[in-house]
């Protein structure tokens, strides 16, 4: 399955209908996750964007959902607790597991976090829990009402102001998060659990991934989130969390096609929907990002196009060298190659013949500057030149490549 971003709907605990999207790596699917947004967010918070993201480029699918009756999903958000977005959860494993495959990871955003934790024995396909910001007290959510707790005891519901916004909380909601106790559900999960929190986050306090990591039975892991605000409205923030899932989740999530077992030679490339320019690159098991500098508008999350192709000069020369060095047993001391490109003029083009200087316009220049650790006699450094202009990439770009296109309506 390749089709990037989904958007899907699926029937909630109380029967109404959530919207979700769903974020697919380009390639073959490792595993598949939940993401549970933070308490009135939605899925498409900049965390959950990045997160999902990472995690498609991972190999990992993705589904995130907006709870009822937040964001784009139906129902009345008035009516819903903390049990109701447990049960929402275990709603949207049961949609992934009918549609596609259960989910083998859990993560959660501050309350999501807990809804995870609590959800957890729930889904026993779940493999690994992670959780953003958690808090280990429900009950810490109501601190964030202010004086409308005290109107929402006396008269069994409020309006109640979170980050600008308002929503009617009745007393059931109150009732429900004093009375749930994540200690023993923590204690009981028996599955992995990585704990990312901000020492300086002032919703919900670095003492809350201390009670959690506490109550939790190992393999468990915690990484603090330096500098970052509860929300990680930081992108960099967002993509350094997203780094450290997908890097550890791949401990518990089935291992990747390495080269070999297919054809390498096919490359896929496929837009991620993050950004204006981000994609998704996968080639045998290796999954990486192409994107542009910030400076035109890209995210900046991978090399450039014209960054992949001085990548591919540079690694051919450095490996011919090598095999080169190795067939007529030299002692080549460690190869690096600098790559640079720009677009010239062709008269200015020093290396270029008489014919292709006197062409108009401009032509692609790659400078390669090959260093070599130790002593290189000039005989061999002559040597070095020729057998560098002898790498396939260096032909091909030296050659009139043809390039053969198709176009196809996606299945």
């Amino acid at each position: 399955m390749n089709e990037g971003i989904l958007r899907v709907d699926f029937e909630g605990h109380s029967g109404a209908r959530l919207a979700a999207r769903l974020d697919l790596p380009n390639g073959p699917t490792r595993a598949w996750a939940l993401f549970a947004h933070c308490f009135t967010c939605s899925k498409d918070l900049i965390a959950a964007r990045r997160i999902a993201a990472e995690l498609a480029r991972a190999g990992i699918a993705v589904l995130r959902f907006d709870f009822t009756g937040l964001g784009s999903s139906d129902g009345e958000f008035a009516s819903t607790d903390f049990t109701s977005n447990v049960g929402d959860l275990v709603s949207a494993a049961a949609y992934l597991r009918d549609r596609y495959e259960a989910p083998a990871l859990l993560v959660g955003h501050s309350l999501g976090g807990a809804a995870v934790l609590a959800a957890a024995k729930d889904i026993p396909e779940a493999r690994a829990v992670v959780t953003i910001g958690a808090p280990a007290d429900t009950g810490h959510v109501l601190k964030n009402f202010g004086a409308s707790l005290s109107a929402i005891e006396r008269e069994g519901e409020a309006e109640v102001t979170l980050a600008g916004r308002s929503f009617r909380i009745g007393k059931g909601f109150v009732d429900d998060v004093r009375s749930t106790h994540l200690a023993d559900a923590i204690g009981k999960m028996k599955k992995p659990l990585l704990i990312l929190h901000s020492p300086l986050d002032a919703v919900v306090g670095i003492e809350n991934a201390t009670a959690i990591f506490m109550a939790a039975k190992h393999p468990k892991s915690f990484v603090s989130l330096d500098k970052a605000d509860h929300l990680l409205t930081n992108p960099d923030d967002a993509q350094y969390a997203a780094q450290v899932i997908a890097g550890w989740v791949g401990r518990y999530v089935r291992k990747d096609t390495p080269q070999g077992t297919e054809n390498v030679e096919h490359v896929r490339i496929m837009e991620t929907g993050e950004g204006k320019f981000q994609n998704a690159v996968q080639a045998g098991r290796h999954r990486l990002f192409a994107d542009e500098p910030e400076s035109v508008g890209g995210l900046d999350t991978g090399p450039s196009p014209y960054d992949f192709l001085s990548i591919a000069l540079g690694a051919c020369t450095s490996m011919t060298l090598r095999i080169y060095a190795e067939f007529k047993k030299l002692d080549l001391g460690r190869v690096s190659v600098d790559v640079s490109h720009a677009k010239v003029h062709a008269r200015d083009c020093e290396e270029c013949s008489d014919e292709e200087r006197g062409s108009k316009g401009k032509i692609d220049r790659f400078e390669r500057i090959i260093t070599i650790d130790g002593e290189v006699p000039a005989e061999l450094a002559d040597k070095i030149e020729e057998i560098a202009n002898k790498c396939p990439v260096h032909r091909t770009l030296e050659a009139h490549a043809k390039v053969a296109t198709v176009v196809r309506s996606a299945d």
